[in-house]
């Protein structure tokens, strides 16, 4: 009955809040609807002065979510698939290996410096920190989240090439980012003396190897089935089963359920399966559907995260940390794409200034916080989590606010071939 009575309660908030960003704000979903839970709880934190009935209720829903579990084992590879099912497939194998390059080493690069320059940065704050703890911060913060940028991008008219390369690299940064921290967090609980490098190797490749080849396997047994059968009503279901399965034996086998259930998508979702397994009817009702899985989910999960206000440590020096880690993650992650950047720009027509907007563009959400709840008290938890709250506010309030301008402004005088 809590957890009937908890769902109940966030899918009552999010309708509220969505109906009030609709209405009056008017703002992109996921910056409306956190702004206005974030509000919501700062003005419950003051009517409990007076009475503390709203607070108790908002905490008693917080304390008795594990989000770390909630969207990384379950939401994260509903989202992911819906996204992947929606993503240009022929645009995304133009760009595959640039897309490749900024969801793989990008996230190792921007690890690595984000991790050794809050490193160096903390004992400015009378703080001191191990490095391998900074190196998590690193690996935590680094993916970008396709969720929120995808719908401000096509607000903004961005060129196709360009929502491309953002939206595809988020889909597969996620996956690998969590891999990367999975391998850092093991590497911190056991101690660096007593992991060996063909350990560290072993995991990683587990996870992404075997993650993207389930991957296949479930879209080709997806596809098989569907093309077998005209009846729209089962091919959804099988879609769901695909998604619910898949994360299931993926888990068992500890392969990579975001980067399977990525991949699932993308061939689910390309124009030949499409063609060939669904009809038209069976395409829309797919469309649809995970189309209001998309949004449900997201709409519940910005609501989250505008309440995990709740369990942040008010302490001064936490959110100086997090107000000097801002410029540091968006310094970061602009160096990391540099070379990439440079390499491909020529052979793909790159859009000017693409490292600018991808940089700008490259928002943090809801993976970055389920991270840092997953931290223990002994790799500084309560820090990095104070940290990680401000840079994904910061990045979803402010750049999610202002990207579309900046889309707007850079290819506002573009030759055509950039804009294709």
């Amino acid at each position: 009955m809590d957890y009937f009575f908890i769902i109940s309660v966030l899918v009552t908030i999010s309708a509220i809040f969505g109906y009030l960003n609709v209405r009056f704000l008017k703002l992109p979903n996921a910056i409306g609807l956190m702004l206005i839970t974030i509000l919501f709880t700062i003005g419950v934190f003051g009517i409990s002065y007076f009475n503390s009935t709203l607070l108790d209720a908002e905490k008693y829903i917080i304390t008795h979510i594990d989000f770390k579990e909630v969207l990384l084992d379950i939401m994260l590879s509903f989202l992911l698939f819906a996204g992947a099912l929606h993503t240009n497939f022929n645009q995304l194998r133009v760009q595959k290996w640039p897309v490749l390059v900024f969801s793989t080493l990008g996230v190792l690069f921007s690890t690595f410096l984000v991790g050794f320059a809050i490193y160096y940065l903390l004992p400015v704050l009378g703080m001191e920190v191990k490095l391998v703890y900074c190196l998590l911060f690193g690996a935590l913060i680094s993916p970008t989240d396709p969720i929120a940028v995808l719908s401000i991008l096509k607000q903004a008219g961005a060129p196709k090439k360009l929502e491309t390369k953002i939206v595809g690299e988020s889909l597969f940064n996620d996956g690998v980012g969590v891999v990367v921290f999975l391998t850092i967090f093991k590497i911190a609980q056991l101690g660096g003396d007593h992991v060996e490098a063909m350990d560290v190797i072993k995991l990683f490749s587990q996870e992404v190897v075997g993650g993207v080849l389930l991957g296949f396997l479930l879209g080709w047994i997806t596809f098989k089935l569907m093309k077998s059968i005209d009846d729209y009503d089962i091919e959804v279901i099988i879609t769901l089963a695909t998604v619910m399965a898949g994360t299931l034996i993926a888990h068992k086998l500890h392969f990579s359920a975001p980067l399977a259930m990525v991949t699932a998508g993308l061939i689910v979702g390309n124009d030949t399966v499409r063609n060939s397994a669904m009809s038209k009817i069976t395409e829309n009702y797919v469309d649809k559907f995970w189309e209001l899985i998309d949004i449900l989910l997201n709409t519940i999960l910005f609501v989250l995260i505008g309440m995990e206000m709740l369990v942040l440590s008010f302490e001064t020096n936490y959110f100086v940390a997090g107000l000097i880690a801002v410029p540091v993650v968006l310094v970061c992650r602009y160096l990391s794409l540099i070379l990439p950047v440079k390499f491909f720009e020529k052979k793909l027509n790159f859009v000017p200034r693409t490292n600018l907007i991808m940089t700008w563009g490259g928002l943090r959400g809801g993976i970055s916080i389920a991270l840092a709840l997953g931290l223990t008290q002994d790799m500084n938890r309560d820090l990095f989590l104070v940290m990680t709250y401000i840079v994904v506010v910061f990045s979803i309030l402010v750049q999610g606010l202002t990207v579309g301008k900046l889309v707007k402004k850079v290819t506002k005088d573009l030759d055509p071939v950039y804009l294709e």
